[in-house]
Parts: C-alpha cells; sequence; structure tokens
C-alpha cells in the first residue's frame, strides 16, 4: 500500500481532511503533514519531508498545494503521486500581497473579536449555499483559532513570499489529480485549468456546488476523486 500525505492550507489542522483520512486509510497510511515548522514555504516543505516517508503519494489544500510544489522541488523522486486541491502555481500579485498584509493587521487589531473576523472570512470563501451551514463555519473556526494569529501571520509571510511554480508543472510527470470547486474564489477553477493543461497526463477534477473548502463542503466528492487517484 502507499502512505498518503496529506497537507492543509492557511490556518489548517488534520481536521480539515477529516472526511479524507477515513476515506484513504484502507488504501495506505495516512499521514497529516505539520505545517508549523519553519518561517518559509522552503523550511516547511523540508521539515515535512524530514518526518515523512522514503515514498508517499502528495496530496495539498490551498497553502497545502504551494507546499507540494516546494517538496516536488527538494524532492521530486520521492512523490509518486500529486493531488492539487484548489491551490494555484501563479506567485502572488502585488494586490494580493497587500491584501494578505492588511489581513494580518485586521487580525492583530480584532483582540477579542477575532472569532468574529474569521468568521466572516471563512464564510466568503465557502459556497453561497454552505455559508449558513454552522457545523462547517464551526470547523474552521476552531482551526483558526486553535492556531492563532501568530501563526496566522507567519503563514501568510511564507505564502506570499512564494515562487512562481508554473516552471515546474511540466517536469512532473507521477500520477497527478488537479480538484477544485466549481465556485472558489480563492483560487478559481481558470487556474486549474491551466495547471491540469500543463502537467503532463494530469486529470481535471471540478467539485460542484462548492467553494474553497473543498475537503469539508463537498467531502464525498472529494473523496471519490481521491479514491479514483490512488487506486489508479
Amino acid at each position: 500500500m502507499t502512505p498518503i500525505v496529506l497537507i492543509p492550507g492557511l490556518l489548517g489542522t488534520a481536521e480539515l481532511f477529516a472526511p479524507q483520512i477515513a476515506a484513504l486509510w484502507p488504501y495506505g497510511p495516512v499521514t497529516v503533514a505539520n505545517t508549523l515548522e519553519g518561517s518559509t514555504l522552503a523550511e516547511i516543505a523540508a521539515s515535512i519531508l524530514a518526518s515523512a516517508p522514503p515514498r508517499f503519494a502528495l496530496a495539498g489544500i490551498s497553502m497545502g498545494g504551494y507546499l507540494c510544489f516546494e517538496i516536488l522541488r527538494q524532492a521530486p523522486d520521492r512523490v509518486l503521486k500529486l493531488a492539487l486541491i484548489d491551490t494555484s502555481a501563479l506567485p502572488d500579485s502585488p494586490e494580493q500581497t497587500a491584501q494578505r498584509r492588511a489581513a494580518v493587521e485586521r487580525s492583530r487589531a480584532a483582540g477579542p473579536d477575532l472569532d468574529k473576523l474569521l468568521a466572516f472570512a471563512f464564510t466568503s470563501f465557502f459556497h453561497p449555499s454552505r455559508r449558513g451551514d454552522s457545523e462547517l463555519l464551526g470547523i474552521n473556526l476552531r482551526m483558526g483559532l486553535s492556531l492563532g494569529i501568530e501563526v496566522f501571520a507567519r503563514q501568510q509571510e511564507a505564502i506570499l513570499a512564494r515562487p512562481d511554480s508554473r516552471p515546474i508543472l511540466r517536469t512532473i510527470f507521477c500520477p497527478t489529480v488537479v480538484l477544485v470547486g466549481d465556485s472558489d474564489p480563492l483560487t478559481p477553477p481558470d487556474r486549474a485549468r491551466e495547471m491540469a493543461a500543463v502537467i503532463p497526463g494530469a486529470r481535471l477534477v471540478i467539485i460542484p456546488e462548492c467553494g474553497h473548502c473543498s475537503t469539508l463542503e463537498q467531502p464525498e466528492a472529494v473523496n471519490r476523486a481521491l479514491i479514483d487517484w490512488i487506486t489508479a
């Protein structure tokens, strides 16, 4: 069986992949990577590689996808399969960089109202049909508040400094699936299409009625795609 390493996104913990852990464990040992070690994507990726199996299938969502690209830069021969979920190969634009830094400042200024600020941010990432889902919001709030402002700030700085990953897409020869929510406002389907068109043999899966948090918004559809990926 193939070991599977899952990498969560910004302010994400293992809970972000709870439905996928349950679905994938019959096909190989599943590990959720720790993204708390390091101040740059290169450092975080090196930390993940230090504790990962010798060779593994790799899946990452959002920031986790950026870390997948960094792992491929550092140790491409160790990655047997790749799943890129709600992510992008593009670097931040100047506008996105400014937005990230403004988000960090708002978070620092929020104080006891941090939960309200996070609730507003998280719900804007969900599909419109899920923005009133208290359970979905509660999971995201629990993850965000457990990690806190300093982790948020450090991860944002790592993200905005990431390199352009488009040049390495043509060098990815392991079986790859690119998944995205059809209504993802942060890394929209056109970004996924661009990646899937360049990565040799990549499969594109667009999850219906889904925003940026696909692993929790539409877990059954994501699970089906990942089971197909790991068993192919």
